[in-house]
């Protein structure tokens, strides 16, 4: 496994290539720094000038080889995709003090800046509630922080990165998703950087699994709605993926992709759609005028989507007993406002004035 393009010296690792196991341990990122027991057994006795794990070498040379082969920090993330790009930030909570004083001033700049704030220019934001805390990552204790901010501000991020001098820190990023493809000739002429790329539906399978693993207290990320057709009695319940196989795993991005998933290294892309996140965004611009995905959430926080939705009372004038449709299911999304977005599509496409949400109410 890479971390920030790092791999052990005895490694081959290929470019596009992940991780095929993923620990279920407590509160333990994964990585390649760590002993398997099955191994330790399975190797012969005796000492070995090549192996920095051998069974008769003492916790100090353990210690001092696990932290030779340790990425340098900073330790960093990617997934840059169609709208948004996700960057998650290790943010280690074990410094000593030895290594404080040995930390070169880049590298403390960088950390402070990343963890000192919620919002990073215009657009930039770090998600606090997303924050995963006291994790151990390669053998250090440490938070998860997670930023993102939209693709088409990538050449800010990238002029930041060059004036914090980050490349003289690390030379190599890792980030999945296809703006690590459509990007990565940027990366290197503006940051000085190359980018470790990772397919991001491996990468998908095994975030999902890796924060099950690591969530054993607080809220679960993964859960179920027990009667969920029931407003009244609907409870959101955890779900424990200690067993979930075969799953499917709906991916909602720009677009939507939906995996068949019969293993951690086992799955396969059965379908997907065109209508996803990308589609929102676009649809909220239109109607709204809005211009960001923050305008968006915070406006669609506000709505009430009965407005616009036609429901089963609205052309039943009740419920539809015969089949158990209950008055308020949703019969036609935007049923009631459909020549308004007809109207508005027509604006976008001939850019013509046509009036807007606001001049028709």
């Amino acid at each position: 496994m890479a971390f920030n393009g790092h791999q052990h010296d005895n490694e081959i690792v290929d470019e596009d290539e992940t991780p095929s196991k993923l620990p279920r341990c407590n509160k333990e990122m994964p990585g390649h720094f760590r002993n398997d027991p099955q191994d330790e057994a399975a190797a012969p006795a005796g000492p070995s000038t090549s192996d920095p794990w051998a069974s008769n070498a003492t916790p100090r040379h353990r210690k001092d080889s696990v932290k030779k082969t340790r990425p340098p920090f900073p330790w960093f993330g990617m997934d840059i995709g169609g709208t948004l790009v996700k960057l998650v930030y290790f943010e280690p909570k074990d410094i000593t003090a030895e290594e404080e004083q040995e930390e070169v001033e880049n590298l403390k700049s960088i950390r402070r800046y990343l963890t000192s704030n919620i919002a990073y220019g215009t657009t930039g934001i770090r998600d606090v509630h997303l924050e995963l805390q006291d994790l151990t990552l390669c053998g250090r204790k440490g938070n998860l922080h997670f930023i993102r901010f939209p693709t088409h501000d990538l050449p800010v991020f990238l002029q930041m990165g060059r004036n914090k001098h980050f490349s003289s820190l690390h030379t190599t990023l890792c980030a999945t998703g296809g703006g690590a493809y459509k990007f990565e000739n940027d990366f290197r002429t503006m940051a000085d950087l190359q980018l470790h790329k990772l397919d991001e539906l491996d990468c998908l399978v095994r975030g999902v699994l890796y924060i099950d693993s690591v969530m054993s207290s607080g809220p679960s990320e993964c859960y179920y709605f027990e009667n969920p057709t029931d407003p009244d009695h609907c409870v959101q319940k955890p779900y424990l993926l200690e067993n979930p196989y075969p799953l499917l795993l709906v991916n909602i991005g720009s677009g939507v992709s939906i995996l068949a998933v019969y293993s951690e290294s086992n799955y396969k892309r059965v379908t997907g759609t065109s209508l996803g996140g990308g589609t929102f965004l676009g649809l909220c611009c239109l109607l709204t005028g809005c211009s960001t995905f923050e305008e968006a959430l915070e406006m669609a926080s506000e709505g009430e989507s009965t407005r616009v939705d036609k429901l089963v009372r609205d052309i039943y004038g009740g419920d539809y007993e015969r089949f158990g449709l209950p008055g308020w299911a949703v019969a036609s999304r935007c049923g009631l406002q459909l020549l308004l977005l007809f109207l508005l599509l027509v604006r976008s496409l001939f850019k013509r004035w046509i009036p807007t949400l606001t001049d028709l109410q």
